[in-house]
C-alpha cells in the first residue's frame, strides 16, 4: 500500500488502525495523524514513528487517503475547515464516525468526494476486528481496494452495497462485542453458583468462546452443524441447548439486534436533523 495516509483524529481507533498498518508493512513515514494539541500526539509519534500535525489542512496536503476519526458531534466543523484542502487534493475519504451518512459528510467537504463509510468494532483495538464498509458512487475500484487493505490491518472487512445496511452491520458486529461480554458475565455468575471460583469461571468461559470462534472460523461447516457435533443424544450439551431454545434465546437475540439497528437509524436521523 504505497499511499500517503492522514488520520484526522488520533484516538484509540485511529491508533489501532495506524499500529495495524505499520505491522502489515506500511512505512511510518507514509502516515500522519492530527490532534488539536501536540501533547496528545507525542506518545503516538514516539511509539510508532509517524508524522504528526496540529494543522488538519496542512496534514491533508499530499494525502492519498484521509481517515476522519473524530467524534460525530464535531465532524461538521472539522470537515468544513478541511473543505478547500480536500477539494484541492481529492483524496479517498474514509469516515469511521457512527451515524453520519456519506452524503452529509460529502456536502460538508464541498461535494464530489470519493467517500467510504466504515463501521469498525472495538476488537479492532487488538487486531481482530470486523468492519463493514460502504462506498459512494465516486469511489473507484482501486480506492475500494485501498480502503479494504487499510481496514484489513485490524481485522476482516465486509462491504455492503446499500448504506442503510451499515445499521445491520452495527447490530451484528459493531455493537456485538458487548453481547458476548454479557454472555461471559452471565456464565461466570452461573459458574460461581455451581461452586467455581470467579476467576476460574471467567478464564474458562473466555477461552471456550475463543476456541469456539476459532473453530467456526476455520471450519467449512455452518454453526448449526458445529453445534450439533458437540451434542450427544440425551447428553449434557443437548439438555443445555434445549433449555436455551425453550427460553426463546433466538428471539431474544433477534429482538436485541433489531433494537440495535433501529437505534442506529434513529441516531443517524438525530445527527442529520441537528446538523441540517
Amino acid at each position: 500500500m504505497a499511499s500517503k495516509i492522514t488520520f484526522i483524529g488520533a484516538g484509540n481507533m485511529a491508533s489501532a488502525i495506524i499500529g495495524g498498518l505499520i505491522e502489515s508493512g506500511v512505512s511510518p513515514s507514509d502516515i500522519t495523524a492530527t490532534a488539536p494539541n501536540e501533547s496528545e500526539l507525542a506518545p503516538l509519534k514516539a511509539r510508532l514513528g509517524i508524522h504528526t500535525h496540529t494543522d488538519n489542512s496542512a496534514a491533508v496536503s499530499g494525502a492519498d487517503v484521509v481517515v476522519l476519526a473524530v467524534k460525530p458531534q464535531i465532524m461538521r466543523g472539522v470537515c468544513e475547515a478541511l473543505r478547500d484542502s480536500v477539494q484541492q487534493q481529492a483524496p479517498l475519504v474514509i469516515s469511521i464516525a457512527a451515524g453520519l451518512d456519506a452524503d452529509t459528510i460529502d456536502q460538508w467537504l464541498g461535494g464530489g468526494n470519493a467517500l467510504v463509510r466504515c463501521m469498525p468494532n472495538t476488537p479492532s483495538l487488538v487486531g481482530i476486528g470486523a468492519s463493514g464498509l460502504y462506498a459512494n458512487a465516486a469511489v473507484s475500484d482501486a480506492q475500494r481496494t485501498l480502503a479494504t487493505q487499510l481496514m484489513e490491518a485490524v481485522g476482516i472487512v465486509e462491504w455492503v452495497e446499500e448504506e442503510h445496511l451499515l445499521n445491520a452491520v452495527t447490530a451484528v458486529s459493531g455493537s456485538a462485542p458487548a453481547y458476548f461480554f454479557l454472555m461471559f458475565e452471565a456464565m461466570e455468575e452461573a459458574a460461581v453458583k455451581l461452586g467455581l471460583p470467579a476467576d476460574t469461571a471467567r478464564r474458562l468461559a473466555i477461552q471456550t468462546a475463543l476456541g469456539a470462534a476459532t473453530m467456526a472460523q476455520r471450519s467449512d461447516k455452518d454453526p448449526a452443524t458445529l453445534k450439533q457435533n458437540v451434542m450427544s443424544p440425551g447428553g449434557t450439551t443437548e439438555r443445555a441447548i434445549a433449555h436455551m431454545e425453550d427460553a426463546h434465546l433466538r428471539t431474544i437475540i433477534a429482538d436485541a439486534m433489531q433494537a440495535c439497528a433501529a437505534r442506529a437509524d434513529a441516531m443517524a436521523k438525530e445527527l442529520s436533523d441537528k446538523h441540517s
